[in-house]
């Protein structure tokens, strides 16, 4: 026989003739997960029992007993002392019901004039709006950090690479500082996002609005919406903003991925361009000599996570008539555990390139010695010279392929060997291909010269001392 108890305190209970299922009971209920939504619950229940008061619909004292018991709830539920369980369905019905049982019937008037419908959806974007916050924040202290490596290496040179391929020497700053402007593009985005979470759908009811003379500007004013959805089908159907929160939630992932895919590579044996630190990696369970780049490798790995959030959500709506329909009920889960796992990612990268690795410089500066990325700038120096670049470009080219052959660099040429190719070569083609000045010479806006990384870092640091 199926247990009825939880079914009789069912606010839809008396429409129906027998209990649910427990199995289905279970499958329907959100309280396992929705749970994360009870602080913003109770303050969007709180503006809107303000709203009833301020309208008439019930007492100024009526108003004033459910603000007061709601917020009695909230000290309950940080001192650990409200637990709903899964016979309260979903977290408004168990602050609905705690209410009840602290206030008595006055506890029955909150859901005038509102449905869960609107209800689910403003807590939500009370919650995103709060979690956007952070992860600017966050945003801001990983370029902070990010500045502050990239001042220490402004002159420190890394291999630039194309195809994966030795391309041209950079300033190590300025690789650092592809980052920063990556992430800048993710705050920005954040914010744009943030204008559309920002809109209220209090006061929409189930679809269609409300009989009661409600005031839903002054619902968002106490809330602090900048303002309220014009249509009462899109306010409670419109999860669009989590999509696109997802969407920009998934640029910061690769971004970080592709920070996390180099490091993988600059502190492996090939490379050997960091040394990462002990409280960032571990070890092998039987390969005494290893140290594994856990952190990267996980951050890399949790992007398909974020991705996945992203599909869900897109595959959720695509087929979903007005307006509201369970399905959406899903939309939770995927998204907090994508804010979960950005902030997170974000949180490690922040410690793994602050504390975590040191770049070995000798190395790197061995690194830009050995090989011919500095070939462009022999055809650069010969273009100077008033020869075509063209020409330039493939009398260079015929010169990297006979060095190769001699198992020569660039600069163990003679000048002999350098004139026999082109009388344009003097003395000076020596310090034109040295990997400092090879690097230097680039001071094109946006380039990888020393004065432009310096400008970029200014930049930067301005950027960051705005907001």
């Amino acid at each position: 026989m199926v247990d009825t108890s939880s079914q009789s305190q069912q606010t839809w209970s008396q429409r129906f003739e027998s209990a649910l299922h427990p199995a289905i009971a279970r499958f329907n209920a959100s309280i396992g997960f929705d749970i994360e939504l009870i602080e913003y619950d109770i303050t969007g229940s709180q503006a809107h029992a303000q709203m009833l008061s301020h309208t008439g619909i019930i007492s100024s004292e009526e108003g004033k007993q459910l603000v007061e018991g709601l917020e009695q709830i909230r000290q309950e539920y940080r001192q650990g002392q409200f637990h709903p369980g899964i016979d309260a369905e979903d977290v408004h019905f168990a602050v609905e019901r705690r209410l009840t049982e602290l206030i008595g019937d006055t506890g029955k008037k909150l859901h005038t004039a509102r449905s869960r419908n609107d209800q689910v959806g403003t807590d939500t974007r009370l919650y995103l709006r709060d979690q956007i916050t952070h992860l600017r924040q966050q945003l801001r202290s990983f370029q902070a950090v990010m500045v502050e490596l990239a001042e220490r290496h402004i002159e420190t040179l890394i291999p630039g690479y194309t195809h994966l391929q030795r391309a041209q020497p950079l300033s190590l700053a300025h690789h650092l500082l592809a980052y920063v402007e990556m992430t800048q593009r993710d705050w920005e985005r954040l914010g744009d996002v943030y204008k559309r979470v920002n809109i209220s759908p209090l006061g929409c009811g189930a679809l269609a609005g409300t009989t009661f003379p409600i005031d839903r500007h002054y619902a968002a004013e106490l809330l602090q919406f900048d303002r309220v959805y014009s249509n009462s089908l899109d306010g409670v159907s419109d999860r669009d903003f989590a999509i696109e929160f997802l969407c920009a939630a998934s640029l910061i992932m690769v971004h970080l991925s592709r920070l996390a895919e180099e490091v993988i590579l600059w502190a492996s044996e090939e490379f050997r361009f960091v040394t990462l630190k002990d409280s960032c990696s571990t070890g092998s369970s039987i390969m005494p000599q290893k140290k594994n780049p856990d952190v990267p490798e996980l951050v890399r790995g949790k992007t398909g996570r974020v991705f996945g959030h992203l599909q869900a959500l897109l595959v959720l709506m695509k087929g979903l008539p007005l307006a509201y329909n369970k399905d959406l009920q899903d939309d939770k889960e995927a998204l907090f555990d994508g804010v979960k796992t950005v902030q997170g990612c974000l949180e490690a990268m922040t410690i793994l390139m602050q504390e975590g690795l040191e770049f070995r410089t000798v190395r790197l500066n061995e690194a830009v010695n050995e090989d011919f990325s500095n070939a462009t700038d022999v055809a650069d120096y010969l273009a100077a010279k008033g020869v075509p670049f063209r020409e330039a470009y493939n009398l260079v080219g015929k010169v990297v392929k006979t060095s190769l052959a001699a198992n020569k660099l660039l600069k163990d040429l003679t000048l002999e060997e350098w004139k026999a190719l082109h009388p344009a070569f003097e003395a000076d083609i020596y310090q034109a291909i040295t990997p400092h000045q090879v690097v230097a010479a680039r001071n094109s806006y946006g380039g990888t010269g020393f004065e432009q990384v310096r400008r970029a870092l200014a930049e930067a640091k301005q950027r960051l001392n705005e907001s």
